[in-house]
């Protein structure tokens, strides 16, 4: 699920990368156009363990790394004339959060509901807005800092401890005016690795090469497995209003 602090005129092209971690962990790359006229926040609810420390999620710089998502798109070649572009308060005992700068985003991870009154002020949701989603209720959040009039920026990428080590999970539920629908406009492109053992997502495409042919594997800086193919999924139109999941027992 993506939410927006301020008003959002268009969030188009969302492409996300998963795949599991060491340690019970995994790891997410969040990419979108948007368009907006004053700054704002996207907050990412992760389904992360209860008591996460400040610092459970590790945020990872792909300032250097811009074009990951075209680069995943090479290992999905389509014949010429099907060819298409995807549209894709606290107490105060307790510190302030760490605002990390991660390329061209500020961003913070809030363990906790209540931590959010930790947090700096211009990444806050109104008051209130929590008690209407109760299922995000034992969630920590990823927020980043989203500059005004911006239409694509390099992907946001990081790691978090899961709840749940037999399951990938994809933020796909809507959220932009503070309320959730059923149903929603979706524009996504999903794109996971499984491990090793791991049955493939049924209904995903795979890759015709494994990762380290096509990706630049430095520069993702341990995203990747190399030796792996990926799975893509592509989610538009009209459709139910929910996360993404996908098991890897």
């Amino acid at each position: 699920m993506c939410c927006f602090t301020g008003v959002v005129e268009s969030v188009s092209a969302t492409r996300i990368f998963a795949r599991a971690a060491e340690e019970g962990r995994q790891f997410l790359v969040y990419s979108m156009h948007y368009k907006a006229k004053d700054e704002l926040a996207m907050v990412l609810p992760l389904p992360t363990p209860k008591k996460s420390a400040d610092d459970a999620v590790k945020f990872i710089n792909l300032e250097k790394y811009d074009d990951f998502f075209s680069d995943m798109e090479k290992g999905f070649p389509q014949p010429r004339a099907a060819a298409a572009v995807p549209k894709g308060e606290a107490p105060l005992s307790k510190p302030h959060l760490a605002v990390i700068d991660v390329g061209s985003f500020e961003a913070s991870f809030v363990p906790t509901v209540a931590d959010f009154a930790r947090l700096d002020k211009r990444f806050r949701l109104p008051e209130g807005t929590w008690e209407k989603l109760p299922g995000y209720k034992q969630y920590g959040f990823a927020v980043f800092k989203l500059k005004p009039e911006k239409t694509n920026v390099h992907p946001m990428a990081f790691s978090f401890p899961r709840t749940i080590p037999r399951e990938i999970f994809f933020p796909t539920v809507h959220i932009h005016d503070g309320e959730v629908h059923d149903t929603a406009e979706f524009d996504h492109v999903l794109y996971v690795q499984m491990s090793e053992g791991s049955r493939p997502p049924r209904g995903w495409r795979e890759s015709s090469i494994p990762a380290g042919m096509y990706m630049d594997l430095k520069r993702a800086q341990g995203l990747l497995e190399g030796e792996s193919h990926v799975y893509k999924q592509v989610l538009r139109g009209k459709l139910k209003n929910a996360d993404t999941l996908v098991g890897t027992a």
